[in-house]
């Protein structure tokens, strides 16, 4: 029986995406939801699975072409399958190192396919996949996979070959995600009339409420109390107190959002997302760190959805996981406030008269000044900068 393989819904406001890859050649074998082709679209990258166990027809839309969703891929003939067909043997470091970055080649029956992502991961950091350890469905490596592998020792990292250590320049094709988000960053910086104001924040008191508490939130949660829960809880107190920061313009119209989805910044191997945790306020710390654990899982192995980056009113970005001391981070339009994180660093602060040396860290707050006035922007992080060394006031709601 043939079957029209189809661009599926993309998601919301989102009609179109490229064809990245093909993971199969016409003839060649599938097992039902085994990935036929990666589509990569302005936000995410999803696989198309193969409907039912069978093999592949005639591919209708070559690599780098642009589809509309509803467009038909493929053709695809259900049958037998190859789930019968015993895989084949593992390929040695060398010839890994050398396909990863090679041309598209043909897989050999009953081989798992590599995604895009793994294959990018793999030329990167030159690891070999076929000695990862596969926790993917049908025992494919998954982006996750290859990520844990980068900070395993030797036996998994292959030497490049001589031909790539001697190339001077590499040009590759950025990919509809980068493209993105280069001109929203662009568009941000074009559009809003955006400055940065500074503070610093004493980290002394989460810190110690995290060393009493870790434990036993860890035991009844089964989640590890990070920081981000934290600022999160403060950037909502500070919101509720200047709501043009929790705004945007749309038009001549100022739009105030009296809910909080909270977009935390993650950067991935394909470049930085924005997952978004949503009505955050109404959350306690428990299901925040579960909810920004769960994302950052999921943009870890390349599988967040396009309902995962929308909708956000507010955005955190830490650039402190990198060891940036101090940074000025872009707007995540049309939003029109970001909160950046910084590293946490003991320096010598003056405290009643006494120089004493603290866990220190720089906060920046970038504004769209259009819509937020000098004021209110410093306001909103002496808010914040006050609940982080007083957490007792996130409890309280002061």
């Amino acid at each position: 029986m043939s079957i029209q393989i189809q661009v599926p819904v993309l998601g919301e406001s989102v009609t179109e995406a490229t064809v990245a890859k093909w993971f199969r050649q016409p003839g060649e074998p599938v097992n039902a939801d085994d990935p036929l082709c990666a589509l990569e679209t302005d936000k995410v990258t999803l696989e198309v699975p193969a409907p039912a166990n069978g093999s592949l027809g005639e591919i209708l839309v070559q690599e780098g072409e642009t589809v509309n969703v509803g467009a038909i891929l493929a053709s695809f003939v259900a049958g037998a399958g190859a789930a019968a067909v015993k895989p084949v043997a593992l390929r040695p470091v060398a010839a890994v190192a050398v396909s990863v970055a090679a041309a598209p080649r043909a897989l050999a029956v009953g081989e798992s396919p590599l995604a895009p992502s793994v294959r990018r991961i793999a030329s990167e950091f030159q690891i070999d996949p076929a000695l990862v350890a596969a926790t993917g469905k049908g025992g494919r490596v998954t982006k996750g996979d290859m990520l844990a592998a980068v900070s395993q020792p030797a036996p998994l990292v292959a030497k490049a070959p001589p031909a790539a250590q001697n190339a001077r320049e590499e040009r590759v094709r950025m990919s509809r995600l980068r493209k993105t988000i280069a001109r929203r960053l662009k568009d941000a910086q074009n559009t809003a009339a955006m400055l940065t104001t500074f503070n610093e924040v004493d980290m002394s008191a989460v810190m110690t409420m995290r060393d009493q508490f870790k434990d036993v939130f860890f035991a009844k949660h089964g989640v590890r109390l990070g920081f981000m829960g934290f600022f999160v809880k403060a950037s909502i107190q500070a919101l509720r107190e200047i709501p043009a920061v929790n705004a945007e313009i749309d038009g001549e119209d100022l739009v105030y959002k009296n809910y909080y989805n909270i977009g935390v910044a993650v950067g991935t191997p394909s470049g930085l997302v924005v997952p978004v945790v949503r009505d955050a306020d109404m959350l306690g710390f428990a299901g925040l760190e579960k909810a920004i654990n769960a994302l950052g899982v999921k943009a870890r192995d390349g599988k967040l959805g396009i309902d995962d980056m929308q909708g956000g009113t507010f955005t955190i970005s830490n650039g402190g996981v990198y060891g940036s001391l101090m940074s000025t981070p872009i707007l995540n339009p049309p939003q029109s406030g970001i909160l950046g994180m910084h590293k946490i660093q003991d320096r010598p602060i003056a405290v009643n008269g006494q120089v004493v040396v603290r866990p220190m860290m720089y906060l920046a707050l970038s504004y769209d000044h259009r819509i937020i006035d000098g004021r209110e922007a410093v306001t909103f992080l002496v808010r914040i900068k006050e609940c982080l060394e007083d957490p007792q006031r996130l409890l309280l709601d002061l």
